[in-house]
């Protein structure tokens, strides 16, 4: 196994556990809303359980995302792309694969897909 792979491998356990979190925080903040009133909205206590839920459903979307993500990386390690651009076609730095093992492009082009 390469290094790139066992680095991702042990990034996707690290994504998994994530995952695992937000799916049980979201799930209770929806058996959570079942027990609320109706009207939560005007509870003058702090955030609704509504709009937890909302906050709770984007952070298990992200991690749902980032783990689509990592699985990418490790096909592209099965498929010797990976570390190189899908942009420009360039070797990604090591120091960006180090902050991101995930990453499909290079900064320059990382960049320039981000102004787009």
């Amino acid at each position: 196994m390469s290094d790139a792979s066992s680095r991702l491998l042990t990034h996707r356990r690290d994504v998994e556990r994530a995952v695992i979190a937000a799916t049980g925080q979201f799930e209770s903040l929806v058996i959570a809303q079942r027990d609320v009133a109706a009207d939560d909205e005007h509870d003058p206590e702090g955030p609704t359980v509504s709009m937890q839920r909302a906050e709770a459903s984007a952070m298990l979307r992200q991690a749902r995302q980032h783990l689509d993500e990592v699985d990418a990386a490790l096909g592209r390690v099965d498929q010797g792309t990976y570390g190189v651009c899908e942009s420009c076609g360039r070797d990604i730095p090591p120091a960006r694969l180090e902050a991101r093992p995930f990453a499909r492009h290079c900064v320059t082009c990382a960049a320039r897909e981000e102004r787009s």
